[in-house]
């Protein structure tokens, strides 16, 4: 009789045997049919036959359905959800372009948890242990590894569009799309305010982290200095909140192979396939950046911090398959908190280090700044220099900080940094076309770099250890 083990038998008997158990009938059954389909596909295509194509490609996804179907976990079916909305929007892009409702409401469920989850779990973190000290030394910590990192992100961004030089010799389009915002300068008084907020239910409507954090934070060390009788009832509120929108963190991934089905649906069908080949260069310049960045910088922190890649990797599978196909880090940031605590990353450094690091520590966003400015000046045939290029370089290191739960964020930052240093608009609409695709690599590394940043704070701390009790009991479910 075939048994369908679940992802928590796989990754117990994978610790225990250094293997995964032997697949069944209907997985090997499935990646025959994927084989083979991709086979037909890939026949159909050199042949000029679109239907043979069309059916291997059927084929192949009937084939991950069914091992889909064996494995039974989340980042299984996000991925077979990936390559389903793939086919609709490319065979029928109208249908993969109003399928867009369902990733909507997929992100906007998602929305829903991050204000409440922050705030019940930065609470129970830090005013249920009044180690006011250690959250001081957890955030000077998390600063001097954001501000680190993040600067080896811009270098290596200036360093691949100088070697690549994308933007030479890109010729202005004839229709140009609208980009839909404007850029603004950000002052530094700008930058500061923005840090906090003015009104609590504002910055949670608007998406703020940063300013949720802040209120957190500054609650927490109000609420530890109270004496206990009146402490403990809050705390005990908050922490029924905290497992509450874990719970409903759950329930809401239920649905994320649907949404993130959908938002790969649109997004190939209202772009198409043949955007790939405009502006080619320059998508291929980010992507050979942010993979540079990975087995660079990021790899090589893991490492020398002494983490379990294999259960880190692991862990943050499903969190960037879903910042991958959503774009957007908010989206991954409910499940990537849960999947760090099971990792054995404790509950106070991951509700005080990852979101803060939402606003500090975005690294492919960063380093997609550094590569996008340069190639805007490459584009209208205007020489930096090495000092002009580091100019607009730590500038955008310091407005990039500012425009957390900014719409188009990276959009706004672009255009700003046009209007600061007289570089033409045109070039940046030009490369709206395949924002997405770019958008797509680099919120997935935020994703990844925010991870490693709350498990080697934790290392740092000396507090990276067994998964805590609660966790396993989520995991478990």
């Amino acid at each position: 009789m075939l048994r369908a083990f679940s992802s928590r038998e796989l990754f117990t008997m994978a610790r225990r045997t250094g293997s995964v158990p032997p697949a069944g009938p209907l997985a090997r059954i499935g990646l025959a049919m994927v084989l083979l389909g991709l086979l037909a596909a890939s026949l159909g295509w050199l042949l000029g036959a679109p239907p043979a194509a069309f059916a291997g490609r059927l084929v192949a996804l009937a084939g991950l359905v069914a091992y889909g179907l064996h494995r039974r976990s989340l980042t299984t079916w996000i991925l077979v959800a990936m390559a389903v909305g793939a086919e609709i929007g490319h065979d029928w892009p109208a249908a993969g372009v109003n399928a867009r409702v369902l990733s909507l409401i997929f992100l906007r469920m998602i929305k829903t948890i991050i204000a409440p989850l922050l705030f019940g779990t930065l609470v129970v973190g830090i005013a249920g242990h009044s180690n006011l000290r250690q959250v001081g030394r957890m955030g000077i910590k998390a600063l001097v590894y954001f501000e680190a990192v993040t600067t080896i992100a811009l270098f290596i961004g200036l360093a691949a569009i100088n070697l690549t030089r994308a933007g030479v010799g890109v010729q202005p389009p004839s229709a140009l799309p609208s980009a839909d915002v404007t850029g603004r300068k950000q002052s530094a008084s700008d930058v500061l305010l923005h840090v906090f907020p003015e009104n609590v239910a504002r910055s949670v409507a608007e998406g703020e982290v940063l300013q949720i954090v802040v209120f957190s934070v500054l609650f927490s060390i109000a609420l530890a200095t109270i004496s206990e009788a009146r402490r403990r009832p809050m705390l005990a509120f908050c922490e029924s909140l905290s497992e509450t929108m874990f719970k409903f963190t759950n329930i809401v991934m239920y649905f994320a192979p649907v949404g993130v089905g959908a938002a790969i649906a649109y997004t190939v069908g209202h772009m198409g396939l043949g955007i790939l080949v405009n502006l080619f260069k320059l998508l291929a310049t980010l992507y050979l950046a942010l993979t540079a960045f990975l087995l660079l910088v990021l790899l090589p922190i893991a490492l020398a911090a002494r983490l379990p890649l294999r259960r880190f990797v692991g862990a943050v599978a499903e969190p960037v398959s879903i910042a991958f196909a959503t774009t957007s880090s908010e989206a991954a940031l409910p499940l990537a908190m849960e999947k760090m605590e099971e990792l054995g990353v404790p509950r106070p450094i991951v509700a005080f280090v990852m979101p803060t690091g939402y606003s500090f520590n975005l690294d492919g966003s960063t380093l997609y700044l550094a590569l996008a400015s340069i190639f805007v000046a490459q584009a209208a045939g205007i020489h930096l220099g090495l000092g002009q290029q580091l100019v607009i370089v730590f500038t955008l290191m310091l407005t990039s900080k500012g425009v957390a739960g900014v719409p188009r964020a990276t959009l706004v930052i672009l255009l700003g940094t046009a209007a600061s240093f007289g570089l033409p608009e045109w070039p940046i609409l030009a490369i709206l076309g395949i924002d997405e695709l770019m958008d797509m690599a680099r919120t997935s590394v935020n994703v990844i770099g925010n991870c490693l940043a709350t498990a080697v704070v934790a290392r740092w701390e000396g507090e990276f250890g067994p998964v805590p009790v609660e966790a396993r009991a989520r995991s478990s479910l």
